[in-house]
């Protein structure tokens, strides 16, 4: 996570049997009146509140806080009444008439560029519209609204969405309300979808606490982010050195890669163009030099300047997609790629989503791309 991007708190209710809905048209009411009044709290505090475009349409809900002291409160702190309400569309087809877009004053939509223009035009003066790249990018996301002055994001669902920022490793904290009872329908939607998700049995959240509001039971996780270390630090430090050894180049960038086993042993390390290839880049350089079944390598970490790329014209193979086949499972990074050469650069996304561990350097990102000061 950048050092702009806001704190990510997802809110959710569900039953027992982990239902946040029913399959009836009617929206299923799973919060006590205490947890209802919670979540109002929670908006409050929030500068940012996001939905999917499914509970847009399913539930039109307002997304608005509702009791009159909070809004005074959010007023007298020179905050505005309403926090910034987001949506979230795949598709671009949402419907300006509902309720939505006609309270509260600012909103914003996020889609796909290719389905962007037509929702700007669609939505006119209703939102901001904003491009994620090809895909819906999460990260994208969190990076604009970061921009804005966003620093506590408040993600209230749907399940697709929950899942989206749940398996990209872009969530803080949960608070989670059980209802006492059961919905007994495979059909229903659930908490989340299947998904590869950081938090697995091996890398667990910490239970923060829990409470009694009536009926309904609170429980409240943080996510555990693991900090980077001094010798993350100087490693990637190294990298950075090892970039500077770069043929130089006005069509690629320069970039720098270690691996290092658990121990601290260097594997292997590599830059951009090593050897005379203008095509090698640095990742798939220090993969290179070692076998793809050395055991040490899924205790490893890969220290790169760059993020991996995630679609390359050079080669069969994008070094996320290597890195991934390596059993490396903890990647360590100064900066992620600008569009200047790659218009929308997935390979951190990429590797969360397969359960590996990225942590981004941002206090080393100027240095990284001092390197590449001539293709700013």
């Amino acid at each position: 996570m950048t050092d702009t991007r806001p704190y990510v708190l997802l809110s959710a209710a569900m039953s027992v049997d982990g239902r946040i809905d029913d399959t009836s048209p009617e929206r299923l009411l799973l919060s006590s009146p205490e947890d209802f009044d919670r979540v109002d709290g929670l908006r409050a505090d929030s500068d940012a509140i996001l939905i999917g475009a499914g509970t847009l349409r399913g539930d039109d809900p307002r997304l608005l806080v509702n009791s009159p002291d909070r809004r005074a409160g959010r007023s007298a702190g020179g905050r505005p009444e309403q926090p910034l309400r987001v949506v979230l569309t795949g598709s671009g087809d949402l419907d300006p008439d509902q309720r939505f877009w006609h309270h509260g004053v600012a909103r914003v939509a996020y889609a796909p560029d290719a389905v962007a223009p037509a929702l700007a035009a669609r939505l006119g003066p209703l939102a901001d519209v904003v491009g994620t790249g090809a895909r819906l990018n999460p990260g994208a996301v969190l990076d604009d609204l970061g921009a804005r002055g966003v620093r506590r994001l408040m993600v209230e669902g749907g399940g697709a969405v929950h899942t989206l920022f749940l398996t990209a490793g872009l969530v803080d904290e949960i608070q989670l309300a059980v209802a006492p009872f059961f919905v007994g329908d495979a059909a229903a939607p659930g908490f989340v979808r299947p998904g590869l998700f950081p938090q697995d049995a091996a890398h667990r959240m910490t239970l923060a606490g829990t409470r009694a509001l009536g009926d309904t039971a609170l429980l409240r996780y943080l996510v555990d982010r693991p900090p980077l270390t001094p010798a993350d630090r100087r490693l990637l430090a190294e990298a950075i050195a090892e970039s500077r050894l770069c043929p130089p180049s006005d069509t690629a960038y320069s970039v720098g890669a270690l691996i290092i086993a658990e121990d601290g042993t260097e594997l292997a390390r590599g830059h951009s163009r090593e050897g005379g290839d203008p095509k090698v880049h640095a990742e798939e350089a220090a993969l290179a030099k070692l076998s793809p079944d050395d055991p040490r390598l899924p205790g490893a970490t890969l220290y790169t300047t760059l993020e991996p790329c995630s679609t390359r014209a050079s080669r069969p193979t994008p070094c996320a997609q290597l890195v991934l086949a390596s059993g490396i499972r903890r990647i360590v990074l100064a900066w992620r790629e600008p569009a200047r050469f790659v218009a929308d650069c997935q390979g951190v996304e990429l590797l969360q989503q397969s359960g590996r561990t990225v942590l981004e350097c941002p206090e080393l990102a100027p240095e990284a791309r001092a390197v590449n000061a001539h293709l700013a």
